[in-house]
């Protein structure tokens, strides 16, 4: 699976257990428990995903043709990801990621360690 639109990522987000769709500031969004792991955003051609600071800061540095982030995001513990990027499998990791450190501890378990 490719990430070249938001229904790709919805399609994928709403595979890991928990997930619905819902709204983030009146975008389309999938969250888990209430907590929002990505959305449609504000940003054509990209999408935000929720991701520890830390990561954010490795995955801008080490992929910045796929992370990226605006001065909107700076202080958001996210990222924006561009549709289309190459590395779908890292992007399927970043949003499973995002799902798992909001998913329960039940979840957590069932799933397996932190993707």
């Amino acid at each position: 699976m490719t990430f070249r639109s938001w229904d790709d990522v919805a399609a994928f987000a709403l595979t890991l257990p928990g997930t619905e769709p819902s709204t983030s500031y009146g975008q389309p969004a999938i969250k888990t428990r209430g907590k929002l792991i990505c959305s449609t955003g504000h940003e054509p051609g990209s999408f935000p995903v929720a991701a520890p600071h830390e990561e954010k800061a490795v995955l801008i540095e080490s992929d910045p043709a796929t992370f990226w982030q605006t001065a909107h995001y700076a202080n958001w513990p996210g990222l924006l990801v561009r549709y289309g990027s190459a590395d779908a499998e890292r992007i399927r990791s970043v949003v499973a990621r995002a799902w798992w450190d909001r998913a329960t501890k039940a979840q957590q378990a069932a799933y397996g360690p932190r993707p």
